[in-house]
């Protein structure tokens, strides 16, 4: 199953009236470090924080399931299909991991959904499938579905009606949605734009399976990035990121750190550690941008300010 820059398009005919068009910020310091022209694309100042937002509203507004929904997520996604789901009047079921951090718990209740948590080790896709069986609910996955990543691809398809023609592209990434549906929507909208998924070293089955051309497993991984916490790209997303993807990168957690931090002082907004996964390749030179226009998603700012502030303290 294909996805095509129409059904981006759609989705984003779809999205506009109720998603926030985020905004497009820059830096002078930044682009004085990179010696590049830098877009950031907020999208942690999305609707719930995160561009997942997109995604979810894409998919649910195309469903007609009485009885309601489901997903797993670690907790972007969570709130995405609680907040749409609210919009749009379907009953939300999600189940998440007990340890998720304590703001997307939180979060997820507060737009009416009913969360079911989980321990380490319990197989969460299995268990979703087994609660939507019992109860007729139709399960939205947080990256591997067509209309998720049509939804995803929307933040490119905004970032580069703003700035015009990019050399680079560069998006985190956990399952592949949202690097999938933005470079689609880069490769129409600028063919010779390279499009760079960067992810958590620590948590690199994208990048091995980017590397050998097949979907590698690896186990849990154990990083700050909580949003790509992910074992496997999908059939749906795996496909399109070999098709559309130019590169792979990944960086540490150390690294994305500094990047957290970096992102706050200087464009003076909170982004969470998934979300400055691409902004950290770049801070660490892992390519060469002098000279060039880059594009950067910040794909979320949900992040725990009482672990920041004791990571912050905690910085050699």
């Amino acid at each position: 199953m294909t996805v095509t820059y129409a059904d981006v398009a759609a989705a984003h005919e779809r999205i506009k009236p109720h998603g926030i068009r985020t905004p497009v910020l820059s830096s002078t310091w930044i682009d004085a470090a990179t010696g590049a022209q830098v877009f950031f694309k907020c999208e942690n100042l999305q609707n719930m924080g995160a561009f997942k937002f997109r995604g979810a509203y894409n998919a649910l507004s195309q469903l007609n399931n009485p009885k309601g929904v489901i997903a797993f997520s670690s907790g972007n996604h969570a709130q995405a299909v609680a907040l749409a789901g609210r919009m749009l009047g379907i009953k939300t079921v999600i189940v998440m991991p007990a340890d998720a951090p304590k703001v997307k718990l939180e979060g997820t209740r507060g737009f009416g959904a009913e969360v079911i948590t989980f321990e380490k080790g319990t197989d969460r896709e299995a268990l979703t499938r087994k609660i939507a069986g019992e109860r007729g609910l139709t399960l939205i996955p947080p990256f591997n579905h067509p209309h998720v990543v049509a939804g995803q691809g929307t933040a490119a398809k905004e970032l580069l009606e703003e700035t015009g023609p990019l050399d680079y592209l560069l998006v985190p990434v956990g399952g592949g949605g949202l690097i999938s549906g933005c470079a689609i929507a880069a490769k129409h909208l600028a063919p010779k734009c390279r499009v760079i998924g960067v992810e958590p070293a620590a948590g690199n089955d994208v990048t091995l399976s980017y590397q050998q051309k097949k979907i590698v497993k690896i186990d849990v991984p154990d990083t700050i990035a909580d949003g790509a916490r992910t074992q496997a790209p999908g059939d749906i997303t795996f496909p399109l990121i070999l098709q559309h993807v130019d590169e792979m990168l990944t960086v540490t957690d150390d690294e994305l750190l500094r990047a957290m931090f970096t992102l706050w002082e200087r464009l003076k907004t909170i982004v969470e550690p998934t979300g400055a996964l691409g902004a950290c390749a770049l801070f660490e030179r892992k390519l060469d941008a002098s000279g060039r226009r880059v594009g950067v998603l910040l794909s979320g700012g949900n992040v725990d300010l009482g672990w920041a502030a004791a990571a912050w303290r905690a910085r050699p």
